[in-house]
């Protein structure tokens, strides 16, 4: 029997001014439960706004 590799795609906001707490508490549940975690942080306003709009969703943070 092999192991399956198990990867999540995060996609959460770190600008500046604000780091989502949400993001965080994700990566590090994601990294508990033994997912190699491909983090993808939203630097701005406008690149959060443009990847929800794209992916038809409303909030970050999103897992794929």
């Amino acid at each position: 029997m092999t192991a399956t590799a198990r990867t999540a795609e995060l996609h959460r906001m770190v600008t500046p001014d604000h780091t989502c707490p949400y993001g965080l508490k994700a990566r590090a549940l994601l990294r508990r439960k033994g997912f190699t975690v491909d983090d993808h942080p939203l630097r701005s306003r406008e690149e959060t706004d443009a990847f929800k709009a794209r992916h038809g969703v409303a909030t970050t943070p999103q897992v794929f």
